[in-house]
């Protein structure tokens, strides 16, 4: 159980985040033209996975913006942007946005991807919901790396997660 902080109080996840050198969690979640996809769908490449509380949060937008413009410098990589919102609301920023570099993905259908993956934040206001973390799946579907921002207010750092896609 991780604990995070959200405006200065404390909160936990549901678990923790898959440990580098373990396989990545299989998944199913939801796309925005409302079907489902699962992990399988982006083996073979390298899969950087934002997780995020909300796309209509600041900070959450910033980062969906600022994965899509690095994705373009990653021709092998997908990057996931994971939330609880529904696909409408990832449809509708994406589209505004004109994000076409990432996969939004709502969780929706399936919360118990929080659980697998150890983000579902489950006490505080925002129970219920992801906490912001970075999680780096290889090729081969093996987990690389995990950043968990100790405070959902805080950006991803983009730099180290990037650095991770060079293994």
């Amino acid at each position: 159980m991780a604990k995070i902080l959200l405006k200065g109080k404390i909160i936990s996840t549901a678990g923790d985040l898959p440990e580098p050198g373990s396989k990545a969690p299989d998944f199913t979640l939801t796309k925005t033209d409302m079907s489902d996809v699962g992990l399988s769908a982006f083996s073979g490449k390298k899969i950087v996975m934002n997780i995020f509380p909300s796309i209509d949060t600041s900070v959450c937008a910033t980062s969906v913006r600022r994965f899509n413009a690095l994705a373009s410098n990653h021709p092998d990589t997908v990057v996931l942007c994971i939330s609880a919102d529904l696909p409408f609301a990832h449809k509708r920023f994406c589209g505004a946005e004109g994000l076409n570099n990432v996969v939004p993905l709502s969780t929706f259908r399936r919360p118990e991807f929080g659980a697998a993956y150890g983000v579902r934040i489950v006490d505080g206001t925002l129970a219920g919901l992801m906490s912001r973390a970075i999680v780096i799946v290889n090729v081969k579907g093996f987990v690389v790396y995990v950043q968990q921002a100790p405070d959902i207010g805080q950006e991803p750092d983009y730099e180290t997660a990037l650095n991770a896609l060079k293994d």
